[in-house]
């Protein structure tokens, strides 16, 4: 049987990176599979979603190149396809209606609770043979002896008491499906095989087992996932990380280091850490997959990231880059050597936008040095300055190993430890400590402006003073 996985996000926000690492892994199980992969749109919220955020998702996922192998489908455009379903499941008898008010249920919850019972419906209208009229839902005739047993891929066998679940509304009394049917339904049109989704839907796949029962679908495969946790073991939200996909693009990390990282949030190959999405169609088995909950570490993402970037051309490295340069306010084509100096930093940061940060001193006037940097290593340090410009302005050729043995003879003249003469340099010209070998550093500049910038410091010290 082909296999056929999708996934089925509500566009009521934009696309959540656990939500992400559920589109990877029914994709990944697909295409390893030779089959499909779908996407549907499950937008029956009307009030909360949007056009905008389901572009939002379907950008996001098309972005890392996860693409379905059909045009998507909403779950707003399917009606006559669920009230097929509802006529279906009402003439099988395994459905009724139901006109419990809200009051009546509000207190019979209530009392259940001051029993110590799981609150859930008592079957009162469950052979009333009650009519359909505004006040109506209907519900599912759940069995309510034995048990629902299914294989999960993930979490193995799996069994839930049938008398622990109640008889779920499948019709609102405003003539609307509810998520259950709808789901169901919609898996059975499009032929999906293996649903693979998160475990804080474990509890719905008995209730939507029911409902394929009562309709007389074939069974499916499950795989529920280790929910996707912040460095403090809560559920990854904003209030403890960056969760949206299109967060991470801005800050500068690639596709791949994306999909890396997510692949390996609850599972693993070996000590194989770095993966590209082919690697993963050939590597991943979702029956690998871990129980416990899955922790992202953004140190981690750093990483992985620092190596994807690593692994590019130049050419595509600078690609990638130049909308952060730009969006920066550097013209890296006023500089002769913009490919050297892009070069001699591409790895100081993880990120593209952070690489692109300590770009600006190389292409433009620093404004600012960094304070704390300025008063441990700037501060007193005239005579270096002094000395050190004029060692450099002596030197016959400009070049990165001429001025290392200008630096190492200042070092030795000056009897001062590595610091004491490199940092005051590197703050002169960079604003900062940070930035390659100090020789590299100054070769990126021509002399005049090597010389403007250490004049810039001492003027910056003697109004300090």
């Amino acid at each position: 049987m082909t296999k056929v996985t999708r996934f089925a996000p509500s566009p009521t926000g934009a696309l959540h990176i656990g939500g992400v690492r559920t589109a990877l892994f029914n994709y990944v199980y697909a295409k390893q599979n030779k089959g499909k992969f779908l996407i549907r749109v499950e937008d029956t919220d009307a009030e909360r979603s949007t056009k905008e955020f389901e572009q939002n998702i379907l950008n996001g996922l098309s972005d890392i190149g996860i693409d379905p192998d059909e045009p998507p489908v909403r779950q707003s455009e399917r009606s006559e396809l669920y009230q097929k379903a509802v006529e279906k499941i009402i003439d099988s008898g395994n459905a009724y209606y139901c006109n419990c008010s809200k009051e009546r249920l509000d207190q019979m919850r209530a009392t259940q609770q001051s029993k110590g019972l799981k609150p859930q419906y008592d079957g009162k209208c469950r052979n009333l043979n009650l009519e359909p009229d505004a006040t109506t839902v209907l519900r599912l005739k759940t069995p309510k002896d034995g048990e629902l047993i299914f294989h999960d891929l993930v979490r193995g066998e799996v069994i839930f008491q049938n008398s622990e679940l109640d008889d779920l509304i499948l019709l609102r009394s405003d003539g609307s499906p509810t998520y259950h049917l709808c789901n169901v339904v919609d898996d059975f049109d499009q032929g999906v095989s293996t649903v693979i989704r998160g475990e804080d839907h474990l509890s719905n796949t008995p209730r939507q087992i029911h409902i394929q029962q009562a309709l007389g679908y074939p069974s499916l495969e499950y795989a529920h996932l280790p929910m996707v946790l912040g460095q403090d073991k809560k559920r990854l939200s904003k209030r403890n990380a960056v969760t949206s996909l299109q967060d991470y693009f801005e800050k500068g990390y690639l596709e791949s280091s994306l999909i890396n990282m997510l692949a390996r949030l609850g599972w693993s190959k070996g000590d194989k850490e770095i993966f590209y999405l082919d690697d993963l169609i050939d590597d991943f088995r979702i029956q690998e997959v871990q129980k416990a909950g899955a922790i992202f570490d953004p140190t981690k993402l750093d990483w992985i990231n620092n190596h994807h970037l690593a692994a590019l051309s130049f050419e595509s490295f600078k690609d990638r880059l130049i909308p952060f340069l730009e969006n920066a306010g550097i013209n890296y084509n006023l500089k002769d050597n913009s490919n050297e100096i892009i070069e001699a930093m591409r790895s100081s940061q993880p990120t593209l936008l952070g690489v692109a940060k300590d770009l600006i001193p190389y292409f433009t006037q620093i404004d600012s040095y960094d304070e704390k940097a300025a008063n441990k290593f700037l501060k007193g340090s005239e005579a270096v300055l002094e000395f050190v410009k004029r060692k450099l302005n002596g030197l016959e050729v400009w070049n990165e190993g001429s001025i290392d043995h200008a630096l190492q003879e200042a070092q030795t003249a000056l009897s001062l430890p590595t610091p004491k003469l490199n940092q005051p340099i590197r703050i002169a010209m960079t604003g900062s400590t940070q930035s390659p070998s100090l020789g590299l550093t100054l070769s990126l500049f021509d002399l005049a402006e090597v010389n403007n910038r250490i004049d810039a410091a001492l003027k910056y010290l003697a109004n300090t003073d």
